[in-house]
């Protein structure tokens, strides 16, 4: 096997593992064994377990730093919010441990969150930010408010919600195949507020 083939793999195979136990929960010799590969693999390729975890809080994380892109497209600010919206869906689709390492590192910061988690969540805040700056200044929002409260709550409502699909599968429908709805029904209540 190759070896970026071989990292890839122990990655891949560390995310579940990591997301479902945290950083201190799986064994080195776990690891290795789910790899399929001899334990000195991981010292060679990352240095140690912690070192692994931290290659799977970047690949995880960097899904956010691609986000910049929205910042650069000459589209109306409440186009770039749509276009927000549908990255963080589909994001959650193909990562679905993501949310596990940002409720992990949020609630239980290791040191990792002060060099990968929190200037990736930095990074998408900010161009969130200058988005709706930029739709105050073209008078797209209401007066008086705070962009950045603003800002979160919008951050919270969607990763609220997928956050909660594991408890709410009695009482929601959260295939995929709603998706578009519910991007729909979350730019509806962003814009308009849910009031008659």
């Amino acid at each position: 096997m190759a070896e970026k083939d071989c990292q890839n793999s122990i990655i891949t195979t560390a995310i579940p593992l990591f997301a479902m136990k945290g950083l201190n929960g799986v064994s080195v010799r776990e690891l290795a064994r789910a790899a399929d590969v001899n334990i000195s693999m991981i010292s060679y390729y990352f240095g140690g377990k912690e070192g692994l975890y931290a290659a799977v809080l970047e690949e995880q994380f960097a899904t956010l730093t691609r986000l910049e892109w929205v910042d650069q497209m000459e589209k109306d600010t409440l186009e770039k919010f749509e276009m927000y919206v549908r990255a963080t869906v589909s994001r959650y689709r193909k990562n679905p441990y993501l949310l596990r390492f940002y409720t992990s590192e949020l609630t239980n910061p290791t040191a990792c969150f002060e060099t990968i988690v929190k200037p990736a969540i930095k990074k998408v805040v900010q161009v969130l930010l200058n988005t709706f700056t930029d739709g105050l200044t073209h008078e797209k929002f209401r007066d008086g408010l705070n962009p950045a409260d603003t800002v979160l709550a919008l951050v919270g409502m969607i990763n609220f919600y997928f956050l909660l699909e594991p408890a709410t599968t009695e009482l929601v429908d959260h295939s995929p195949g709603r998706d578009e709805l519910l991007i729909c029904h979350i730019m509806d209540i962003f814009t308009r507020g849910i009031l008659k």
